[in-house]
């Protein structure tokens, strides 16, 4: 009675197809991501629901996915699978199967007899020939009665050791290509392992782990249950691999058999054999195994597919964003002029802002675009540098310079008078000391403006490369000119400072009293004092050493007036400077963004050989990205179009 048991379940099994016609609303959903794979939409960084089969080399690979397809896939030693496989089964009424192979832009027809054959040619001229593997994709769909509604993506097996006519990195290859496959979060990992090797040790399973570590994601089949069935109820029930979408178990096809009746062996494997038959019924078969990865497929289409809709909307917005901010292609000197102008207009508003206004809104995280702040410390450098180079006499030499210069200055006359020759003779040697400091500050600042000028007028331009010289060429030319203005003006300045003395601010005869007021003071020290060293304590000075000064008592007394009068002064010509250039430096920067910068740029590109017209040619790396953005906005417009159809029907569908 067992017997016939077994009988009626094999037959009924031989004459069921593998799966039955699922749910109508799943092919369409399994459509429109093959749709979507088929125009590459990856490339756009947008991740398709897929379920990639891995596996170790003689796993048993090729021999599942026969018998999910019902056709036979090559065969042979080393790696049968040498590009990605994108196999797409799908089940028909008619009972003619119909099989067809597409790769490198094209379509081959094939059939069930020569198949193998036709995916041997295929791979040979994808991934060439001999041993070696590829990542270029060949497609192979399957329309036939009986076979699930699925789509699946076979990778080469992993091997580690090369065999003759594989490179020496073949492993880190076959690695590459299927973590690049199964670390998306939308990839199901089909996991074939083979029933006679320990679980643990298999290479697929410490790939899975690496992107997948609960599980989650992962689906194994253990093939060749009939040659190793001892343990292997434990080995699937202890999970010690964490495969969390679970296990199922199969039998492979063996020798001349035909798919029909491996089935039928299969069936009665599980259902008769002493060990295996002790299996839950639930994880065993490839019809089991078809119908856990059709619910999966789906399952995971359903959950995903909001999130490609979304991803494909943002993307192609995106896209048309970026579109409409590429430079306009110009087809005539009229276009080309107003895109000029309109560079001028944007480069000049920039330069008021980080130039004159002193907003950086343009450029929050570029401090050195911080221009007018920039400016400030430069000059406060400028001013501590005139304050470092002042002279001032050590204190053993205190007075001695001015006692020189009265010596070599005197005249024929009444004694108590101050020669005012000895006071623009020390006041010229002071301004010589630091007249190469305004110019160097000069040069400094104008350099730092070009820098700012050129950089804002390339960013306005960066997609108008044939302009670009010329844009440069103008900038370095306009701030030449201001630089020597500059410096012109600056020289005029240190010789006016040479020669007169003259000032109408008060601070100069207030700081000259308060420093005369120690005159009698000083003078008694000097002439009484009989200590040595001789040191007196000076406000503005420190502490003195006057003992040298003793033998020069009828000059004394000039010589301390011309050293208040000159150290009062020259705090009002170091001020005068420091103003002055503040001021020169607020005019010129005005005038050069608001007068000389247009001007400059319009006769630099509107004069002989400045080349307006090559605005009409187009950059190889704007015509690039411009093709780039264009390819991807129609990619993108055929994926909405694809999308909105599925989504249209899974409405009707709610209704």
């Amino acid at each position: 009675m067992g017997d016939e048991s077994s009988l009626v379940v094999a037959q009924a099994v031989q004459d069921a197809p593998i799966i039955s016609s699922y749910n109508d609303r799943i092919r369409p959903l399994l459509d429109t991501v093959d749709s979507l794979r088929h125009l590459m939409i990856s490339r756009e960084g947008i991740q398709l629901p897929t379920i990639v089969v891995v596996g170790d080399q003689s796993s048993g690979k090729s021999s599942v996915l026969e018998s999910l397809a019902g056709i036979n896939l090559p065969r042979g030693q080393g790696i049968c699978t040498r590009v990605p496989l994108i196999m797409r089964l799908m089940h028909q009424a008619t009972p003619e199967p119909d099989l067809s192979l597409e790769f490198n832009g094209k379509v081959v027809r094939t059939d069930e007899e020569h198949v193998s054959e036709a995916i041997n040619h295929a791979t040979e001229e994808i991934a060439g020939f001999g041993k070696g593997i590829s990542n270029a994709p060949l497609t192979l769909e399957v329309r036939k009665n009986g076979v699930p509604d699925l789509t699946m993506v076979d990778l080469p097996g992993i091997t580690r050791v090369p065999v003759h006519g594989q490179p020496e990195n073949i492993y880190d290859q076959i690695k590459d290509i299927i973590m690049e496959y199964i670390t998306p979060d939308e990839s199901i990992i089909l996991n074939v392992l083979s029933a006679t090797v320990d679980f643990t040790t298999c290479e697929s399973i410490r790939m899975s782990q690496m992107v997948d570590k609960t599980g989650e994601r992962t689906l194994a089949v253990v093939t060749k249950s009939d040659k190793s069935p001892e343990g292997l109820l434990e080995k699937v029930t202890a999970d010690d691999v964490n495969i969390g979408l679970g296990y199922v178990c199969v039998r492979n096809r063996i020798g001349e058999e035909s798919y029909e009746e491996a089935r039928v062996e299969e069936a009665r494997l599980f259902e008769s054999h002493p060990l295996l038959s002790k299996i839950d019924k639930s994880i065993v078969g490839i019809p089991v195994l078809a119908h856990k990865l059709v619910q999966i497929q789906a399952a995971s289409i359903a959950r995903n597919l909001p999130a490609i809709v979304k991803s494909i909307n943002d993307k192609l917005n995106l896209n048309v964003a970026e579109a409409k901010r590429m430079p306009q292609k110009m087809s005539s000197l009229t276009e080309a002029m107003t895109a000029f102008m309109q560079i001028i207009g944007l480069a000049k508003e920039s330069l008021r802002k980080i130039l004159v206004r002193g907003e950086f809104d343009e450029y929050p995280d570029e401090q050195n675009m911080h221009c007018t702040a920039r400016l400030v410390e430069m000059l406060n450098q400028f001013s501590d540098e005139l304050h470092k180079h002042a002279v001032s006499d050590p204190a053993e030499k205190f007075l001695m310079e001015e006692i020189m210069v009265l010596e070599e200055t005197k005249g024929i006359g009444l004694p108590n008078f101050l020669p005012r020759s000895a006071f623009l003779t020390i006041l010229q040697k002071r301004v010589k000391g630091i007249s190469s400091i305004p110019t160097i500050f000069a040069e400094k600042v104008w350099s730092y403006v070009e820098e700012i000028v050129i950089s804002v007028m390339m960013h306005h331009s960066e997609h108008y490369y044939q302009l670009q010289l010329s844009f440069r060429r103008a900038g370095h030319n306009l701030i030449a000119k201001m630089k020597e203005r500059s410096i012109n003006w600056v020289m005029e300045i240190v010789e006016m400072e040479k020669q007169t003395d003259y000032t109408c601010n008060p601070e100069y005869l207030s700081d000259w009293n308060k420093l005369m007021v120690q005159q009698d003071a000083f003078m008694t020290y000097v002439l009484t004092n009989v200590d040595w060293p001789s040191v007196i304590k000076l406000e503005g000075f420190g502490e003195i050493d006057v003992t040298h000064l003793k033998k020069y008592s009828h000059l004394l007394q000039q010589a301390f007036d011309l050293k208040m009068r000159m150290t009062a002064y020259w705090k009002i010509v170091l001020k005068r400077l420091v103003d002055c250039m503040a001021l020169h430096l607020l005019l010129s920067i005005g005038n050069l963004v608001n007068k000389e910068f247009e001007a400059e740029i319009v006769n630099e590109l509107m004069g002989p050989g400045g080349g307006i017209e090559r605005m009409l040619e187009e950059s190889p790396a704007v015509a690039s990205k411009r093709q780039k953005i264009n390819k991807s906005i129609q990619l993108l417009k055929k994926s909405k179009e694809v999308v909105a159809k599925i989504m249209d029907k899974i409405g009707t569908y709610n209704d």
